[in-house]
């Protein structure tokens, strides 16, 4: 179900940049390919700071917590609003038109522990700008970022960024896009030069050259000339490149090319536009943030390119309360107000902050809103526009727009906000599952009641971070996604909650599943003078495709088991999964077929069912040779060719399976499958054993049986 487009203007009269102007985009990409340097350079150039920061001197904007000064890494996805007013075609950089666009900018992290930030952000954007390293290329982290800006439809413009480095090669990236990542990818600002001899750009679309000045004005003045010798003849390559691209997927250009008319610099424009937005072309600019070069014109492809909240289709909802009940959300500001949140954040000086895109109508400060999760509904106290770590009060918030709020208290990341009277609910992002945890307890009883408030506000923060207490020990566990981001929590408890803390080693969270089919039986008959228990399951588990989870049908005929029964039967089922037989971790992928049982008139109820299908499933574990599973994780390494033999040997050494080698001028990239358990203190190892030159990435790629020869010993260290 698509809304129709609105037929009236969406505009509210007191907004201050009309919708067809507004957009907003993530800049998202690898760890290290520059995309806080880059956002740090359009805020310059928008005129935002007047000052630029650098990420290794711990001064970009927005880099502003201080784990990310001292690290130089980005952590928590930070949010700035800025405004551009688009150049004229020629001349110089001090001339402009009239056009004052809104950007609305969210600098996301490149490693892979905060992910869900990525993932969060790309759920409320309705464009992104994927950076890439012009010698690295593609690398992991990149391709899980391109693959969830797929999974929301998120149109999208690459940057090659550091066509200053020694190695860079705009081409090499360029086909690495096109192959590694199946874009349709088209070249729109071509570097002049590379490495030490990187001068500017040349503009594919109307055939010039940008050449961009080396002194003390960080590149804010430029020149456009005509093209000479060799790069023209670059240019005239790419623009029939482009119009072919064009033309094979815009119905309208490629009409005119068919006809064989002359189509307009303004007419492939446009073309550009449409089948960038349907996620049909990927345009592609180089240039260096570092070295100010590219950046004023990768803003106009942003504008030109990538959609406003009115470009792309309007948000679908679905009722509370009948899931197959779709509802339109249309993108104005005369609609019924429909927000999401999409991130939550204790502010030390505001309290709790809620992030929330605008999908429809108007926001207003001590208006109130309706969560339709909880069916209650609270009071706005503040409105934000967050500039990174600077807050600025609004009176109002449109559609379209990405703001926060202050004052809502029972709300969780994923949450629909509408106006009371509506009853809306919007898809809220997914989120992986923690891969490793630890044990944490306070330094002394004063501080017990603290981390307790402490990581409770922490795991409302992040999805991917969760806190449970361990039944047979009683200890604390946290789990996230590695071991940087479990430090980063750590190092947060003691920083803004003041909470010394103890941790234990860090622990893999293993999983179990089954390898063959099993009956299971599971009865409870308890008689105790008075009123007994009885309860009676039979079922069948059988092993489920990888990533279903667990799946249950009910196949009870003649009332074996009385329908006001099955929900107790599931919910057994259900937590019989929490733990395995082998060492108690939970169970995935399993399917199971309730196939009937015996009850009593008096003595069966609800809790007696639940106990019977919990021991029906222990029964049926058994049968069905469980198994234990780890996480793998795939490994990159870059390293000298020199060291690329040692870098193999150890990989293989910690159970990693190689995958294939590749060559990047004078260094080689190894790719491995590696499990996780053995790759705990490896930045230290990989730096040993290439005089620290090399480097290296991992993503969670899946699980795998664990080898019995090393289930004995993670049992043993489970139970203790």
């Amino acid at each position: 179900m698509r809304p129709p487009r609105l037929t009236v203007n969406p505009n509210s009269p007191n907004r201050p940049t009309v919708l067809e102007r507004t957009r907003n985009i993530g800049i998202a990409a690898h760890i290290d390919a520059g995309k806080t340097t880059l956002t740090e350079r359009i805020l310059f150039y928008t005129g935002m700071i007047h000052r630029i920061g650098e990420v290794h001197d711990g001064a970009a904007t927005t880099d502003w917590m201080e784990q990310e000064r001292e690290r130089g890494i980005t952590i928590t996805s930070a949010a700035v609003t800025t405004e551009w007013w688009q150049r004229a075609e020629e001349g110089t950089v001090k001339l402009f038109t009239e056009q004052k666009q809104r950007i609305n900018i969210i600098d996301t992290p490149g490693h892979v522990d905060f992910t869900a930030e990525v993932e969060r952000s790309l759920r409320v954007l309705d464009g992104a700008i994927v950076v890439f390293c012009g010698v690295a290329g593609v690398q992991p982290q990149s391709e899980t970022v391109w693959r969830q800006a797929t999974k929301y439809k998120v149109p999208r413009i690459v940057f090659v960024n550091k066509m200053d480095r020694t190695g860079a090669n705009f081409d090499n990236v360029f086909s690495e896009v096109r192959e590694k990542l199946g874009a349709n990818a088209v070249r729109i600002l071509i570097p002049i030069g590379s490495e030490d001899q990187l001068k500017g750009q040349i503009d594919v679309i109307n055939q010039k050259a940008v050449y961009y000045s080396d002194d003390d004005t960080f590149g804010s003045t430029y020149t456009i000339k005509e093209l000479e010798d060799d790069l023209k003849e670059t240019a005239a390559e790419a623009y029939e490149a482009l119009l072919h691209a064009v033309a094979d997927v815009d119905e309208l250009v490629g009409e005119k090319f068919l006809m064989e008319e002359p189509v307009s610099r303004e007419e492939l424009k446009q073309g550009i536009r449409r089948a960038t937005i349907a996620n049909k072309l990927v345009p592609v600019a180089g240039g260096s943030a570092f070295k100010n070069k590219g950046i004023q014109y990768l803003l106009d492809a942003v504008i030109d390119y990538l959609p406003s909240p009115l470009d792309i289709p309007a948000a679908i909802g679905m009722d509370p309360d009948d899931e197959t009940r779709h509802i339109g959300v249309p993108t104005t500001d005369q609609g019924k107000f429909t927000a999401l949140a999409f991130k939550l954040w204790a502010d030390k000086f505001v309290g709790k902050l809620v992030f929330f895109r605008v999908y429809s109508g108007v926001v207003k400060k001590g208006d109130t809103v309706y969560n339709p999760r909880t069916r209650r509904s609270e009071r706005v106290g503040r409105l934000i526009q967050i500039q990174a770590n600077e807050h600025k009060d609004i009176d109002a918030c449109y559609s379209g727009d990405i703001a926060a709020m202050v004052g809502l208290k029972n709300v969780t990341t994923g949450d629909t906000l509408a106006a009371p009277d509506h009853d809306v609910v919007l898809e809220p992002p997914t989120f992986p599952e923690p891969v490793i945890s630890m044990a944490v307890e306070p330094r002394t009883k004063a501080d017990q009641e603290k981390l307790a408030m402490a990581l409770g506000r922490l795991s409302e923060e992040d999805p991917t971070f969760t806190v449970k207490t361990d039944e047979e020990t009683g200890q604390t566990i946290i789990s996230g996604m590695g071991e940087l981001h479990l430090e980063i929590i750590v190092d947060r408890l003691r920083r803004e909650f003041k909470v010394e803390a103890n941790t234990g080693a860090p622990q893999i969270a293993y999983r179990e599943t089954i390898t063959r089919n099993a009956g299971g039986e599971g009865k409870l008959v308890k008689q105790s003078g008075g009123r007994g228990q009885y309860g009676h399951v039979r079922l069948e588990m059988k092993p489920n495709e990888k990533g279903k989870g667990l799946t249950i049908e009910n196949k009870v005929v003649g009332g074996e088991i009385p329908k006001d029964f099955m929900n107790a039967v599931f919910k057994g089922v259900n937590e019989s999964m929490t733990n395995g037989i082998i060492a108690g971790y939970p169970v995935i992928d399993v399917h199971v077929d309730i196939l009937g049982g015996s009850y009593h008139e008096v003595d069966s109820n609800e809790n007696a069912f639940t106990m019977a299908a919990i021991f029906a499933m222990k029964d049926g574990f058994k049968k069905a040779k469980s198994i234990l599973l780890e996480p793998i994780m795939a490994v990159e390494v870059s390293t000298p060719d020199d060291y690329q033999g040692d870098v193999m040997g150890d990989l293989s050494r910690r159970r990693g399976h190689i995958q294939n080698t590749e060559s990047k001028g004078t260094l080689s990239i190894v790719h491995a499958n590696v499990p996780l358990k053995e790759m705990f203190g490896y930045s230290t190892a990989v730096r040993t054993l290439s005089s620290g030159r090399a480097s290296y990435s991992m993503t969670p790629s899946h699980f795998e049986q664990v080898p019995s020869n090393i289930v004995e010993e993670i049992v043993s260290e489970r139970l203790g």
